[in-house]
């Protein structure tokens, strides 16, 4: 058995984790030649929430952080988390869109780009795959696991051989949910690695209180990677702390081979870090506990916090009970979709509808609408057939890949946000958050114009763009 191989995912995870993805780049700056110097497999650094949360909330060009982190940590693998084709938005994005984007993301940085589907359907993870491919990247695919009459070890293993047919060098278990227990994944990654040749990574979040324990069984069975994070920002909807993991498994066959000296370096620094959060109310000591309710209703920590706010919003929390209770039968009639960006906010949104209404499905969004007809994929399980043909009228549902249907659209977004680019990776910023990006890139202007953002419109008058 070769050492187990570590990713931390202190820059990228734990902060969307446990404080809504927040982490300035200011902040984790003085941490890069510590992080560089502990000898990760990789750092995840990009991707997921990040993007959108640099542009909205941070006022930074996510690219430009991408840049300094691979120009500061020079001697790590850097890792991203990248929806296939939904890149890092949320809707279906055309394949031209896509492939530049790849193109961009290697180019600035990326060495592993880990691809995922919401629902598990190939297809949307064809495009992403073939340009990461082209621009030489790792190309990281993974299961989104979860739990239901549909999802067996054999279901799972049999879509991890067609991703390594489909060119992935490597296959990541994403358990957003943290529903993996502790023998199941043993069997899991049992029945992976019995189907495939290329290295097997797990991923658990420590919602349930389980991740630790279902790591070390499914390192027991095979697994060689294992995504962990510094302890002052694991534990609870985080992930489990990589000094622990490290040290559970020295002088043993899996010794890791890092060094607990240079992690509590780092360690001391984000400590630091820790207690500017819980001082500023940024992290809620209520996330960094177990909470068990994923185990009984499937619902990722953010999710939940999610259908809590909806139903606070509506003046309905005392429904919540309700809500989590009409989750799983709204899941059923959605053909069992694994509850992860964007399936999770569609399926709990649903919910929440069906419960304050007192109807089911009297009201129905217009993504649960074209959930089910299939405008995000193939769902794991066939959809309530009674259902769709109410919900879709005569409409006919869609069979092919949803990306055929979108025309090129690159060339279009570019001229849409011409007067307001200053690279080339501006497109693809505008192109997943038109709204968002367009008021960072006015912002951007304001403060190279040396002026307040709410006195642009003034100066937009008297200055051409």
């Amino acid at each position: 058995m070769a050492k187990v191989k570590v990713v931390d995912l202190v820059l990228r995870d734990a902060h969307q984790s446990l404080i809504a993805t927040r982490m300035t780049m200011d902040e984790m700056r003085p941490a890069f030649p510590l992080l560089d110097a502990v000898g990760y497999h990789a750092l995840e650094v990009w991707g997921g929430a990040t993007f959108d949360s640099c542009l909205r909330f941070l006022d930074e060009d996510p690219w430009e952080r991408l840049r300094i982190i691979r120009r500061e940590i020079p001697n790590t693998k850097l890792q991203m988390l990248f929806r296939g084709q939904n890149m890092l938005g949320y809707r279906h994005y055309a394949d031209d869109v896509v492939e530049y984007f790849v193109q961009k993301t290697v180019a600035n940085g990326i060495d592993i780009m880990r691809i995922f589907d919401a629902l598990n359907d190939p297809r949307n993870l064809e495009t992403a795959i073939r340009a990461a491919k082209k621009e030489g990247a790792h190309i990281q695919a993974c299961i989104s696991y979860t739990l239901s009459p549909v999802h067996s070890n054999e279901y799972f293993a049999d879509f991890t051989k067609t991703l390594e047919d489909m060119g992935a060098d490597s296959i990541c278990v994403k358990d957003m949910a943290g529903l993996l227990k502790p023998y199941p994944t043993y069997e899991l990654v049992k029945a992976i690695k019995e189907r495939v040749k290329i290295p097997v990574e797990l991923h658990s979040h420590t919602t349930s209180g389980l991740a630790e324990m279902s790591l070390l069984k499914g390192i027991e069975a095979g697994a060689e990677i294992v995504d962990t994070v510094i302890s002052p920002l694991a534990g609870g909807t985080s992930h489990m702390a990589t000094e622990s993991m490290v040290a559970a498994l020295q002088d043993t066959p899996y010794d890791t081979g890092l060094d607990l000296k240079k992690l509590n370096e780092v360690r001391a620094y984000f400590a630091l870090l820790r207690e500017k959060y819980l001082n500023n109310g940024q992290l809620n000591p209520k996330v960094l506990g177990v909470d068990a309710n994923t185990l009984l209703y499937q619902v990722p920590g953010g999710m939940l916090s999610n259908l809590i706010k909806q139903l606070a919003d509506a003046g309905k929390s005392d429904k919540l009970e309700a809500v989590l209770a009409e989750v799983p039968r709204v899941r059923e009639d959605a053909g069992y979709p694994p509850l992860v960006t964007p399936t999770s906010q569609i399926v709990g949104t649903q919910a929440v509808m069906n419960v304050i209404t007192d109807e089911r499905y009297k009201q129905v969004t217009k993504e649960f609408k074209e959930l089910m007809r299939g405008g995000y994929g193939k769902t794991p399980a066939p959809v309530n057939a009674e259902l769709q043909k109410k919900l879709l009228g005569g409409e006919q549902p869609i069979s092919c890949r949803p990306a055929d249907l979108l025309k090129p659209e690159l060339e279009e977004i570019g001229k849409e946000c011409e007067k307001y680019a200053e690279q080339p990776e501006d497109v693809l910023s505008y192109a997943q958050f038109p709204q968002v990006a367009t008021k960072f890139f006015e912002n951007r202007r304001a403060k190279k114009l040396g002026i307040d953002a709410e006195h642009l419109d003034r100066a937009n008058a008297v200055m051409p763009l």
